[in-house]
């Protein structure tokens, strides 16, 4: 599904909703934005988003409002928020990553919510099944995670002379373990080294630069995650640094 058809079902579902609701709904619809990054980091795609509900005749501010709310990349805090946005009975979530997802479907039974995410949303219980989904969820799963193997065997033929790889992996992304997996069976299988290093927060990241150094790792493969996405700029600022000591980084996947 193309961004603009799926924001387009977000906008084209947004105006009846509020009549489930009952008496108790503002008049203008309330979308509720939840997000695990930050919004400097996610700009792009929150522009497109707005963009995308132009197209289908919502303008926010006009015809329709958006609570946003933003973990900074810290997960544990989605839970609470997801639950405040149902407090301010709104007329659907857009979960629009994996952990905001899981934080939406965990906090309502009712409230419609359109989400990406970038796991099996059968797997998780997102949905019932891809093709009926059930409950009061539905949107677009990516399958990134398939990808870890292919993304590795990519690493390996832009620098083959690398046995040694370095992986960036956020421990409290819920599939953080299975992308691991496959990336270190798909290491084994070229005779390639996996070693993981965890980063849960922004404020993890020079540690674990200074430990891909000390395994001196011939390149990195960063795993597929919103907080790395959203400071990828950061993340390839710190990978130059490093490159003037030992470390020759690749960042495939930001």
């Amino acid at each position: 599904m193309k961004r603009r058809e799926f924001i387009s079902l977000l906008g084209g579902a947004a105006l009846p909703w509020p009549r489930l609701a009952g008496a108790q709904q503002p008049a203008m619809p309330v979308i509720g934005f939840l997000n695990g990054a930050s919004p400097d980091g996610w700009a792009p795609f929150a522009a497109a988003f707005r963009q995308g509900l132009s197209e289908a005749g919502y303008v926010e501010g006009q015809n329709v409002s958006i609570e946003y709310r933003w973990a900074e990349g810290h997960y544990d805090r989605l839970p609470e928020m997801a639950a405040d946005l149902v407090r301010r009975r709104v007329a659907v979530i857009a979960a629009t990553t994996t952990p905001a997802a899981l934080a939406a479907k965990a906090a309502t039974l009712t409230i419609p919510i359109v989400f990406t995410a970038g796991i099996d949303p059968v797997a998780v219980g997102m949905v019932s099944s891809l093709n009926r989904p059930g409950g009061n969820a539905t949107g677009v799963s990516l399958y990134l995670g398939d990808l870890a193997a292919k993304r590795l065997q990519l690493l390996h033929e832009l620098v083959p002379t690398a046995s040694v790889i370095g992986m960036l992996v956020n421990p409290n992304l819920p599939d953080a373990g299975s992308q691991l997996k496959d990336v270190q069976e798909a290491a084994r299988a070229v005779g390639q080294e996996v070693h993981p290093v965890r980063a849960g927060s922004e404020d993890d990241f020079s540690g674990a630069f200074e430990r891909l150094v000390e395994l001196n790792v011939g390149a990195l493969l960063v795993a597929l995650d919103v907080l790395f996405i959203s400071r990828r700029d950061q993340l390839v600022a710190l990978a130059a640094r490093h490159t003037l000591d030992n470390l020759t980084a690749l960042l495939t996947g930001v």
